[in-house]
């Protein structure tokens, strides 16, 4: 059977260079007006009973030529589990996986894909629940809605927020647990949580970088984690939007939900650098790490990013902007693309499934300093 390899797909991403043999030659896409890339995503047909080797040639120019050292390429025939491609290696510029399909197809991505179904079950089903109002707050470029789901009538005001880089979809993954958990009547941090606080959760904050296979950017080419200070229609109406509606609620606690392409562990990174810094913030950004490490050895707090230097904090960026401009505790969850290496997971690496769990114990954590606030 001819082998035929395609990314017409949702959050598809790859270019043929050539098929010799056993030997599939590739590209990924930069995103549009963009030169970022590194996501990938794409299907093939015909394989069944082949070993196939692919190439990604290009590999050496993508954004974090770092995060191939030790990563292993995601498989899937079903587009449901995913697992990871144990023959992976990268040098010379060239990501190369060779895999052996059971059936006619097989699927690899980058990182297990959040599918826009999926995302839309997901909102229907959250909204759905009892307590939840689900609400636009504007459009992108490309004319999607981007949700927000509200619950809780707790007076402190909880915002998490996710993929604001399209290709890092445990942000989603990590979405979708944190509202499976909230939603649940018989949780009861659960319970208790929506009893002292109202979360206003944003699953995708770049749906249109997501269909169109982006790692980093929107439609126009722009990564939204840089224009916080201020958005604008034509660029950024994504940040706008969420930023907007954060003023109008305040903002007390935020999680701004991502992945990092290089470092193998999960971590936060807060705000050390905001011009307004105060005491109070700090005690409970430590408070709150402190207790994620508790709830789960999946959290780490020794590897990271450098703190920024005092006054030094990038205020476009999502998690100083919200603690410079509201007072709150804010950061920037990272989890990662290849696998936590305090906790590693030879068939599965870092999943989805463990992408959702994490958000459990984030949730079981602020439970824990809540009463700090």
């Amino acid at each position: 059977m001819r082998i035929t390899v395609s990314a017409a797909l949702d959050s598809g991403n790859i270019r043929v260079l050539g098929i010799d043999d056993d030997r599939v030659t590739l590209e990924i896409s930069p995103d549009r007006q963009s030169d970022f890339y590194q996501w990938f995503h794409f299907r093939v047909l015909g394989a069944r009973g082949r070993r196939l080797t692919y190439e990604i040639v290009n590999a050496g120019g993508a954004a974090f030529p770092g995060g191939w050292t030790d990563y292993r390429a995601c498989w899937s025939t079903d587009g449901a589990t995913w697992r990871r491609v144990a023959d992976t290696s990268y040098a010379d510029g060239t990501l190369r996986f060779a895999h052996e399909a059971a059936g006619d197809e097989v699927r690899f991505a980058y990182f297990a894909p959040y599918s826009t179904e999926r995302h839309l079950a997901l909102v229907a089903r959250a909204a759905a629940s009892p307590g939840v109002t689900l609400e636009t707050l504007g459009r992108t470029l490309d004319g999607r809605e981007i949700e927000c789901l509200t619950l809780g009538e707790g007076p402190l005001s909880v915002w998490f927020f996710c993929r604001q880089h399209p290709g890092e979809t445990m942000a989603e993954w990590w979405a979708d647990g944190a509202l499976t958990v909230l939603t649940d009547p018989d949780h009861a941090i659960a319970r208790s949580l929506r009893r002292k606080a109202t979360f206003r959760i944003v699953p995708n904050m770049n749906p249109d970088g997501s269909a169109r296979g982006h790692l980093r950017t929107n439609a126009a080419g722009v990564n939204l984690n840089r224009e916080w200070h201020a958005p604008s229609d034509d660029r950024s109406p994504e940040v706008k939007a969420v930023l907007a509606a954060m003023d109008a609620t305040g903002v007390d606690f935020a999680i701004d939900a991502h992945g990092d392409e290089t470092i193998p562990y999960v971590f936060i990174a807060g705000f050390e650098g905001i011009p307004s810094l105060t005491e109070r913030q700090t005690r409970l950004y430590r408070a709150y790490s402190d207790a994620l490490v508790r709830r789960t050895p999946d959290f780490q707090s020794k590897h990271g990013y450098p703190s920024s230097q005092p006054g030094k904090g990038n205020l476009s960026m999502a998690t100083n902007q919200v603690a410079e401009r509201f007072g709150a505790v804010a950061m920037t969850l990272e989890m990662p693309f290849k696998d936590n290496d305090d906790l590693p997971d030879p068939d599965f690496g870092w999943s989805p499934g463990r992408s959702m769990r994490l958000a459990e114990a984030c949730l079981a954590a602020l439970h824990d300093v809540i009463g700090e606030f």
